[in-house]
């Protein structure tokens, strides 16, 4: 039997969790006004004019405005020289200044108006007629649209050269509420394993993973399970599956602190693993391991990539994104956002810098018979790449109780 995996049940491991959030610490306006001065002084060197946030992540990072996109426009504006101006709809302004944590300016628009001529106007009245103006990467298209129509004594260019270059290279504060994140989703999973039973269903235990992560005094989950042949699949299968002897599982989920993300996944045998199980499981670890290696400052995000992936192709899997094998990129990175910049795969040349996280997860998929993924987050620090979360230790001992 694979140590830690049954032997429970999830009211008893349920039970046994107490919250962890003693000691969270925000990020503080100082930290958000130095990313707002850092995005402005990359907006002057590329000659842009104004940075337009929509209602996404990007808000959040910059300002601590968490918001759901709805289809109306709301958002700010980030001049290349001067303050931050927030954008509300009219009726929505009293809770726009409820939510903001510095700034003063607040432009509104009415029901019947069109809010990208308000956008326009803002940009002219900050003292820049004309230009390059940068957009929020998921600014809907209609605003877009209206945009374009709107201001057309501007040209508008893809935000990421300065929302990407900012966000995805991570400060202390930063790592600190990842890694708080990190060590509960892990919580999580030694106890999701340890409470599989036969006759167990996925959807069984995607409901102790939110009830877990919220025991632990969390308020958004999200989390995926498989059993068997379906875990052959990297996102699994539209049917629920029912838990067997001698059957893989694999579990992905996560969890937000501060708005900050955790992503790991473990794959593992219920009962004892066979030799083909045990082989292609080991695979996957040499792989996994094979990435983080090549993770080196200042090479490439794409060796990552090409260092897993070669071990799989070594043992005659792929090639390249051919299955039985690894048939997507090897990772990805990890923030605000559970995938964005920077993406380890074939063709991304960003050299790997201090603050950058990122997951290393090969997936070994074998349609018809099973697949191993195991995936950790890796940051790379002055030293080099080190993991948030240790990575699963042995096939018989995956969570390493008798390391």
């Amino acid at each position: 039997m694979t140590i830690g995996v049954g032997g429970s049940n999830f009211d008893a491991e349920l039970a046994k969790l107490k919250p962890m959030t003693d000691g969270i610490e925000p990020i503080s306006v100082t930290e958000f006004k130095a990313r707002i001065a850092k995005a402005q002084a990359l907006m002057r060197e590329q000659g842009l004019q104004a940075l337009y946030l929509d209602t996404s992540t990007s808000l959040a990072y910059y300002t601590g405005i968490q918001l759901n996109l709805t289809e109306r426009l709301h958002g700010a504006i980030i001049p290349a020289e001067g303050e931050i101006v927030y954008l509300s709809p009219a009726f929505e302004e009293p809770k726009t200044r409820e939510y903001m944590k510095f700034g003063e300016d607040v432009r509104c628009w009415e029901e019947h108006e069109d809010p990208t001529e308000l956008v326009v106007e803002t940009i002219r009245s900050l003292g820049y007629e004309s230009g390059q103006v940068a957009l929020d990467p998921h600014t809907p298209f209609f605003i877009v649209d209206g945009l374009r129509k709107a201001g057309n004594r501007y040209s508008f260019v893809h935000g990421n050269i300065i929302t990407a270059a900012c966000r995805q290279l991570k400060s202390l504060a930063e790592i600190a509420l990842i890694q708080r994140a990190m060590d509960i989703t892990m919580e999580v999973h030694k106890a999701a394993a340890r409470a599989l039973q036969p006759g167990v269903t996925t959807a069984q235990v995607k409901i102790f993973l939110d009830q877990a992560h919220r025991k632990l005094g969390m308020s958004w989950t999200s989390g995926a399970a498989q059993f068997g042949e379906a875990t052959a699949y990297p996102h699994g299968v539209p049917y629920e599956q029912t838990l067997a002897e001698g059957d893989m599982v694999l579990i992905d989920m996560g969890t937000k602190v501060g708005g900050y993300r955790s992503d790991i996944t473990r794959t593992y045998v219920f009962g004892e693993p066979s030799d083909r199980q045990r082989e292609i499981w080991d695979l996957e670890k040499r792989a996994q391991l094979a990435g983080l290696a090549a993770a080196q400052l200042g090479a490439p995000c794409e060796n990552v990539d090409f260092a897993a992936r070669g071990v799989i192709e070594a043992a005659g899997y792929g090639p390249g994104y051919k299955v039985p094998g690894l048939p997507h990129r090897t990772g990805h990175g990890l923030g605000l956002d559970v995938h964005e910049e920077s993406f380890m795969v074939k063709g991304n040349k960003t050299p790997l810098q201090v603050g950058m996280c990122f997951s290393v997860e090969p997936m070994m998929c074998i349609y018809g018979e099973f697949g191993v993924r195991l995936e950790d987050i890796a940051y790379m620090t002055e030293d080099g790449a080190r993991w948030f979360t240790q990575p699963a230790h042995t096939v018989d001992d995956p969570f390493a109780y008798e390391k």
